[in-house]
């Protein structure tokens, strides 16, 4: 494995890519506790591992930028603006959270900081990334559409519907596949025929690069061209992010299709550590100011649980508020 380049940002940034990783690591840590305690219900899919990835990317790109991710959205959301309160309160299927508590953990949402979802069908989010591009362009504005996407949906028909037309208008878009290597539990070269995720891309004449998932700093700077490449007017871009998750699919998962060496050779490569240790090395970081942002971060995490606590339910009367359609009594 090559060295890895220095870190040549300014402290408070490089300081801050590492503090979003630890809030989003130990925000789904305790969520993977409270779901044990049964206080989250539903589906939980935790992005335990892929950090670097939203972190990275979502600090090269601009605040009004707009967001789409999948089920695995809490850090995107985060990450995005999103308070940590919000979250936690929306997976406890309160009132105050994002979506009011009628969404959980796969459909977070808030207009406010034009996160527009989580969004729970595999490739769903992809023609929401394009249709926002296409206004975007057509009142003549300057922001961009940022798609997250796991790579088993490439192997859907909206993936290559969104890729020929965000290529064909020339839209605003940012595609961003955390190829994590496993769809659900099915690995990426037992269910594509092509497994260089960049030649797919390059067949709707996108441009396209990949990059370590697992390295803050490549996923950042990656993102920061590419961001540059769309919104210059050059049109959509594709970026392909290695990157692996260290728990299981989701919390039903038995995960019976990875070897346990695998994932632990995957783990010596923790984006978190591996950045802690570069800003070590660089004098950026020591171990009492480690422990310092750690604490405060854990503190964050412990307040967003006690509001979500002190949470209201939906009363029985408002649960067919916001509903497109009630059924007609004859």
């Amino acid at each position: 494995m090559n060295t890895p380049a220095a870190v040549s940002y300014p402290p408070d940034l490089a300081l801050t890519l590492l503090r979003d990783m630890l809030r989003i690591r130990l925000m789904e840590e305790r969520a993977a506790e409270l779901y044990g305690e049964g206080k989250i219900r539903g589906f939980l899919h935790l992005y335990i591992g892929e950090e670097a990835v939203a972190v990275g990317a979502l600090h090269a790109l601009a605040a009004d930028d707009a967001i789409v991710a999948t089920y695995r959205e809490h850090g995107h959301a985060l990450i995005q603006g999103v308070s940590m309160n919000s979250i936690m309160a929306e997976m406890f299927g309160r009132q105050e959270g994002c979506s009011h508590g009628r969404g959980g953990s796969m459909h977070l949402f808030d207009a406010r900081t034009r996160f527009f979802g989580g969004n729970a069908i595999v490739a769903g989010g992809l023609p929401l990334a394009v249709g926002l591009a296409l206004a975007e362009q057509m009142q003549k504005g300057s922001r961009i559409s940022a798609c997250f996407f796991g790579e088993g949906a490439m192997a859907e028909g909206a993936f290559h519907e969104s890729m020929n037309l965000a290529a064909l208008w020339q839209l605003p878009v940012l595609f961003c596949c955390e190829n994590n290597l496993y769809a659900m539990g099915t690995a990426l070269a037992r269910s594509q025929s092509q497994t260089d995720l960049c030649a797919k891309a390059a067949a709707y004449r996108v441009a396209a690069s990949a990059v370590d998932g697992m390295d803050v700093v490549a996923v950042h700077d990656a993102t920061r061209d590419a961001v540059a490449h769309v919104r210059s007017g050059q049109g959509p871009y594709f970026l392909e992010l290695q990157t692996y998750r260290f728990r299981a699919h989701s919390m039903f998962d038995p995960e019976l299709y990875r070897d346990k060496v695998e994932v632990e050779q995957w783990k010596q490569r923790d984006p978190i550590q591996t950045y802690r240790a570069r800003l070590r090395a660089q004098g950026v970081l020591d171990e009492p100011g480690f422990l310092a942002i750690e604490a405060g971060v854990r503190q964050e995490v412990e307040e967003a649980v006690v509001y979500a606590e002190a949470g209201a339910l939906e009363p029985i009367e408002q649960l067919c508020s916001d509903v497109y359609a009630t059924q007609v009594q004859p």
